[in-house]
């Protein structure tokens, strides 16, 4: 018989927030459990209690009919514990190898580490992932998809894993490394291990697990199984109502105006001439595969890469953004890819995330910062963007991805920029969230701003934006407007072929 994980009667508090309430279900080995629900509906909360990083207010967890109570994730790993967060948890400074066998690398026969066994016990799980990476490595020379990988590699290489937990692993993988990593679940779901798996994306759900748990406002649901019950009822149980055709319902701009941004020939160390035009009141939309450089392209737009060619005008005038700041300062404001480690500040509060782009503007000339003003942003920015949080003072940190998402883009909609550029704004977002921030971006653009929308989800590039470029290669490779956009053409114009790979 195989492994059985029950949860019985867990509950979890926070300040103003009932996180988990007498949550009850089981997971069987053997078998893909997926994680569904709205973010804040707390399946990241459960899987911290598993993994001892929040202990339960009320309740219990067993293994096999044996109650554990992990006080450390490092007590729970001892267990055959091991949760792959959303956010990333590797030391860039130390290899592939080094990561993986981080607290265990294995020693020679005089009980010196052996770098050399490291590598060559790394390379065969690398073999196995069929990844195009050395153990030697650093792990901060690694793109982020690369980056993710690692950690999975690392719960993989434990012997005692009995549990194994994803949460959102595929939101910066490409297709090819999702099809690794679907494979190596298959692997680990063979040799009769727990797997649970927390995913937006309704597609991997019902290609890779078995069951459904189903969350709502920390409550569990139900548990339905994978295929027989319609997306349309799993999305109205999870969300409590039903979203229809989440792009249809939408409030767009019938009206777009004159010629607002124009890039001309912009090239860097990382993209090659590049050239495109915005208008105000149009959503643009960015698509191509992991790699293509439509990051790479806006990053030297604001400064964040120097560019090496190329010039930028906006409304009519030539701008030269040597930096972020000076990007913003002249209306362009870029919402990043990467939550964790380019957007959030997670040891300051929400007010402060807010208020952090308007700190010389709410500032005398004594550098004096004037709350009463902050305050009234931070106000603002909770009711425009419907942030749930008990207070302005809680720690960003302690949010919902999609919380977290919308206080970054109050943040840079403080500045009222003129253009804002959204880096896969849904990345990790549930489904009831996503239509708030599709409703946001079409508000945006009936305000004037022209949109700059990056999203590898061809339903969502093509669902919102009124022209969408594909980039391939580093370069764009073709321009496609809303009326002739399908998911085919999408992916035809940003293929590699053999010739280009």
């Amino acid at each position: 018989m195989g492994d059985i994980l029950e949860f019985k009667n867990i509950s979890k508090y926070f300040p103003g927030v009932k996180a988990l309430d007498n949550i009850c279900f089981k997971a069987y080995s053997g078998e893909v459990l997926a994680f569904l629900g709205e973010n804040g509906a707390g399946k990241s909360t459960l899987l911290k209690v598993l993994n001892g990083d929040y202990q339960p207010d009320e309740g219990e967890y067993l293994i096999n009919g044996v109650r554990k109570h992990f006080k450390t994730p490092h007590e729970a790993i001892e267990e055959g514990i091991s949760v792959i967060y959303q956010e990333r948890q590797i030391l860039m400074e130390l290899t592939v190898a080094e990561n993986i066998y981080l607290g265990r690398m294995p020693v020679n026969r005089f009980g010196v580490i052996s770098t050399r066994r490291a590598n060559e016990m790394a390379g065969r799980i690398i073999q196995d992932f069929g990844l195009p990476i050395e153990p030697d490595t650093k792990v901060k020379d690694l793109s982020i998809a690369y980056q993710q990988m690692v950690e999975i590699m690392k719960a993989y290489s434990r012997e005692n894993l009995k549990v194994i937990c994803f949460d959102e692993p595929t939101a910066s993988l490409s297709d090819s490394e999702i099809e690794s990593l679907f494979n190596i679940i298959a692997k680990l779901k063979k040799e009769g291990k727990i797997i649970i798996y927390v995913s937006h994306r309704m597609n991997e759900i019902q290609q890779i697990t078995d069951k459904v748990a189903i969350f709502k406002d920390g409550r569990y649901v139900d548990t339905v199984v994978t295929g027989q019950v319609p997306e349309s009822r799993m999305i109205k149980m999870m969300v409590g109502r039903d979203l229809g055709d989440i792009y249809k319902n939408l409030d767009r701009d019938k009206e777009i105006g004159e010629v607002l941004l124009e890039v001309k020939n912009v090239s860097s160390d990382y993209v090659k001439s590049t050239s495109f035009t915005l208008r105000k009141g149009e959503v643009l939309g960015f698509s191509g595969l992991v790699g293509a450089g439509r990051t790479e392209v806006m990053r030297a737009i604001i400064g964040a890469d120097k560019m090496k060619t190329g010039e930028v005008w906006l409304e009519g005038r030539k701008i030269v953004n040597r930096s972020p700041k000076e990007a913003m300062d002249n209306g362009i404001v870029l919402v990043p890819e990467d939550r964790k480690m380019q957007g959030i500040l997670a040891n300051l509060s929400v007010k402060d995330n807010i208020n952090i782009s308007m700190l010389d503007a709410n500032s005398n000339r004594f550098g004096v910062v004037d709350s009463k003003k902050e305050e009234e942003i931070v106000s603002q920015g909770i009711e425009d963007f419907r942030i749930k949080t008990p207070s302005p003072d809680k720690k960003i940190v302690e949010l919902s991805g999609g919380n977290q998402q919308k206080c970054i883009v109050a943040r840079w909609l403080t500045t009222k920029p003129k253009v804002l550029i959204l880096d896969e704004p849904t990345k990790g977002i549930d489904v009831g969230a996503k239509s708030e921030f599709y409703n946001m971006i079409c508000q945006f653009a009936k305000q004037g701003l022209g949109v700059i929308l990056i999203s590898s989800e061809l339903p969502e590039v093509i669902g919102l934006s009124d022209r969408i470029i594909v980039m391939k290669s580093l370069k764009v490779a073709g321009e496609v407007s809303r009326e002739e956009a399908t998911e085919s053409k999408l992916l035809s114009l940003g293929m590699i072929g053999e010739s280009e790979s």
